[in-house]
């Protein structure tokens, strides 16, 4: 990472709803970055951005990337506006941090991977669960040669994802909607970090069990790498089970089925998508406390663990904790405490790697290719449920630099 006595760059942000909300601590807290520019459809998040860090305003992508003070836009606007606006940024010569997905379909993504080479600057897609400790930690003990070659990865997550109030497109696949193109991409791109990154075939089954929520609320899916290694990724955000429970938390009784309970109180999708917006940042229900300024942001006390993952070497397995991770080899069991980054998550390593990519021409892990990866791997689990077939992959990249 960059030191204290190297330059500031200027973010813009574009899209100020939950992801902004969710990663803006870990933009304020870091040393090295300095908030510029935001933009949003909405006045009142325009209104609120600009009061709450004096930072210039806009409407569009367009007026945001052609601020001269803008170094990075940072993109966090729902899933079917992801390529045209890194297009848009690139074109102004700005370097982009983009909330998974890179794109839809593979189409738009090679249209996103041509006009980031042909500008020459910096993209990196924010798949922010690669980037916690304990994976980034596995991955450095797979890389030295201590357990052997990967074998087996496996991943799941419980969660009450699809009884969060949605926007209507975030129910309706064709426009990024359901767990695919949201918690999928975290689960794949962990799988590829961990296993290499060439993904050789997917078989899959995915499930829409509920009619009012008619996207893709559940997966079963089994990945072959070409190395010969395995892996298996289950998702479910039907609001049951959840996956915290590994983490020693017991179950809330008084708040069990709040989120079900919720939906069913909403009128319509029109009013679900409403009141969204209403909790939007500047929102007259706005709940999250974004901060201003560094010394507002908590520090973490554990690490963000997406469900749980194991790995199983050729000698020993590896699981992630919220303290670090726990090696089992022939002989011991032992524990790694891991410290914690910047901000109240873990998700400042994003921007720790886009920045030295910028100053110090760092090769990025999580390019523009590598994101195309991913969401092909995400792509084949849609086709591989529909047709009921192995589908085999053909944009898969490596790991291009040890982590």
């Amino acid at each position: 990472m960059a030191t204290n006595d190297q330059p500031k760059l200027g973010i813009g942000f574009i899209g100020m709803g939950t992801a902004f909300q969710m990663m803006m601590p870990n933009w304020v807290a870091h040393p090295l970055i300095k908030i510029v520019a935001g933009a949003d459809t909405r006045p009142d998040g325009r209104a609120k951005f600009g009061s709450e860090f004096g930072a210039r305003t806009y409407e569009n992508i367009g007026e945001l990337a052609s601020d001269p003070e803008v170094d990075i836009v940072y993109i966090a606007t729902p899933h079917q506006f992801h390529a045209g606006q890194i297009i848009a940024a690139v074109q102004h010569g700005k370097n982009v941090v983009v909330e998974k997905p890179l794109a839809l379909t593979l189409e738009d993504c090679q249209a996103v991977v041509d006009a980031v080479e042909k500008a020459g600057v910096k993209v990196i897609i924010g798949h922010t669960n690669s980037y916690d400790p304990p994976i980034l930690k596995m991955r450095q003990i797979i890389e030295s040669g201590e357990l052997g070659d990967v074998r087996l990865i496996h991943t799941f997550n419980y969660t009450e994802f699809l009884y969060r109030t949605r926007r209507p497109e975030e129910l309706d696949t064709s426009k990024g909607g359901g767990i695919i193109f949201n918690q999928v991409p975290h689960q794949v791109d962990m799988a590829r970090l961990l296993g290499g990154g060439l993904v050789r075939s997917v078989r899959s089954m995915t499930g829409i069990w509920d009619p009012t929520r008619p996207t893709e609320g559940s997966h079963a899916s089994f990945l072959e790498f070409e190395s010969g290694a395995a892996a298996i990724l289950i998702y479910s955000g039907y609001a049951h089970f959840n996956a915290d429970e590994y983490k020693g938390r017991t179950p809330n009784l008084e708040r069990y089925g709040v989120s079900r309970r919720a939906i069913r109180s909403i009128d319509s999708r029109e009013a679900e998508g409403q009141m969204v917006a209403e909790h939007g940042f500047g929102g007259p229900s706005q709940t999250w406390n974004v901060p201003t300024a560094a010394n507002q942001v908590p520090p973490a006390k554990e690490h963000e663990t997406f469900g749980e993952m194991l790995v199983s070497c050729e000698r020993g397995d590896m699981r992630g904790t919220t303290t670090g991770i726990v090696v089992y080899s022939d002989d011991e069991i032992r524990e790694i405490d891991l410290p914690f980054g910047r901000g109240n998550t873990q998700r400042s390593g994003v921007i720790d790697e886009i920045y030295d990519a910028i100053v110090l021409d760092k090769p990025l892990l999580h390019d523009v290719r590598w994101g195309m990866a991913t969401i092909e791997v995400c792509l084949a689990i849609l086709q591989s449920s529909r047709e009921h077939k192995e589908i085999l992959l053909k944009h898969q990249v490596p790991l291009n630099r040890p982590v």
